[in-house]
C-alpha cells in the first residue's frame, strides 16, 4: 500500500468495512494474475445475475448502440461486460501494489513512438483514453515508459478516493483532480503527458449533444478547449485485454490531425468517432453500466434508462 499514512479521520469504525474489503483486494494482489482474472469474472458473472440496476443500464446502453445485432447477442455483450468488470476489481488493485516484474511481462504496447515524437514539440502531450474496465490496469502497465501526470475524479466514498488518489501520485508524476483545468495547464506547459478520459456523460455547461454510436450524448469540450490553449497535441491510448494468459494490448495511436478546429460540435464528435473506434476493438470491455444518455429535464430528451 502507500507509505502516507491515511487521515485520522478514515479510520473511523464506519469506513473498517471498506477498508476491509481494501485489504481483501491487497491480499488477493498477490495471487498469480491469471487465478485473479478467472475469479474476476466469476464474480462478474454472479454480478450480472444480482445488479439487477446495472444490469439494466448496460443492456439499455448496449441496446441503443448495436441495434444491428440480434437481441440474444446483445444480450450475451452484456454479460461478457460483466465478466469484464469483474476481471477489473482484481485488475486494479493488482496494478496499484504489484511491481514491475510481474507487471511489465504482460504489456504489449504498439505505438510508443507516436508518443515519445509528439512529447518532442515541447506543448506536453494530452493522452486520450475512455472508461474501459481496463483503464486502470493500462496506465500502469504504461507508466515505465513513458511517465505522465493523471487525471481523476474523486470518488463519494472517502476510502476508495483515498486509494485512487495516493496510488496514482504514488506511480505517477502528478495526480490532478478533472475539475481543476488549470493544474492540467501547468502540467502541459512543463511538458508533461497528460491522461485523461473525458467520454462519459457530462451536463455542466460546457458540454455539447453530439451523437455516440448515433445516439445523443452530452459530451465533454475540454478536450478541444485545453488543446487550444496549450497548443499540445491529442494522442490516443487505450488499453485491451487480451485472451486467455497473453496480458493487455496498449495502442498508442498518431496525433489528432486538425484538431481542434474551433467548432464544438464538430471538435466533440471527433472526439467520439476516435472512442467509438477504440471500442469496436473490445466492445464488452467499454464500460456499458455508466449512465451515458443521461440529460437533464430541460433538453427535451428522453430518459431511456426509466422503466
Amino acid at each position: 500500500m502507500s507509505k502516507t499514512s491515511p487521515p485520522q479521520s478514515l479510520w473511523h469504525p464506519r469506513h473498517w468495512p471498506m477498508w476491509l474489503g481494501v485489504g481483501l483486494l491487497w491480499a488477493a494482489s498477490h495471487m498469480p494474475w491469471r487465478w485473479q482474472i478467472r475469479l474476476g469474472e466469476a464474480l462478474g458473472s454472479l454480478a450480472w445475475h444480482l445488479a439487477r440496476s446495472r444490469r439494466h443500464v448496460a443492456q439499455v446502453n448496449v441496446d441503443l448502440c448495436f441495434p444491428s445485432l440480434e437481441p440474444a447477442a446483445r444480450r450475451e455483450l452484456v454479460r461478457e461486460h460483466f465478466r469484464a468488470m469483474g476481471a477489473a476489481l482484481f485488475e486494479t488493485p493488482f496494478g496499484w501494489w504489484a511491481d514491475d516484474r510481474r507487471l511489465q511481462p504482460l504489456a504489449h504496447i504498439e505505438g510508443l513512438e507516436h508518443l515519445k515524437t509528439a512529447l518532442e514539440g515541447g506543448k506536453g502531450v494530452l493522452l486520450l483514453s475512455a472508461h474501459f474496465t481496463t483503464l486502470e490496469i493500462a496506465g500502469r502497465l504504461l507508466v515505465p515508459h513513458q511517465p505522465f501526470a493523471a487525471m481523476y475524479r474523486p470518488h463519494e466514498n472517502p476510502v476508495i478516493e483515498y486509494c485512487f488518489r495516493r496510488n496514482r501520485e504514488h506511480h505517477c508524476q502528478r495526480a490532478i483532480r478533472r475539475d481543476k483545468a488549470k493544474d492540467v495547464i501547468r502540467a502541459l506547459r512543463d511538458n508533461l503527458v497528460v491522461w485523461y478520459a473525458p467520454d462519459q456523460a457530462y451536463k455542466a455547461k460546457n458540454s455539447t449533444i453530439v451523437p455516440f454510436f448515433g445516439v445523443p450524448a452530452a459530451t465533454n469540450n475540454a478536450t478541444a478547449r485545453l488543446a487550444k490553449i496549450s497548443g499540445a497535441p491529442v494522442v490516443p491510448f487505450f488499453g485491451y485485454r487480451l485472451p486467455g494468459s497473453q496480458g493487455y494490448r496498449l495502442v498508442i495511436g498518431a496525433p489528432l490531425e486538425h484538431f481542434p478546429i474551433d467548432d464544438a460540435e464538430s471538435d466533440a464528435q471527433r472526439i467520439n468517432e476516435v472512442v467509438e473506434k477504440a471500442v469496436m476493438e473490445a466492445p464488452a470491455q467499454y464500460f456499458w453500466t455508466h449512465r451515458r444518455f443521461k440529460y437533464k429535464r430541460n433538453w427535451g430528451i428522453p430518459d431511456p434508462y426509466r422503466k
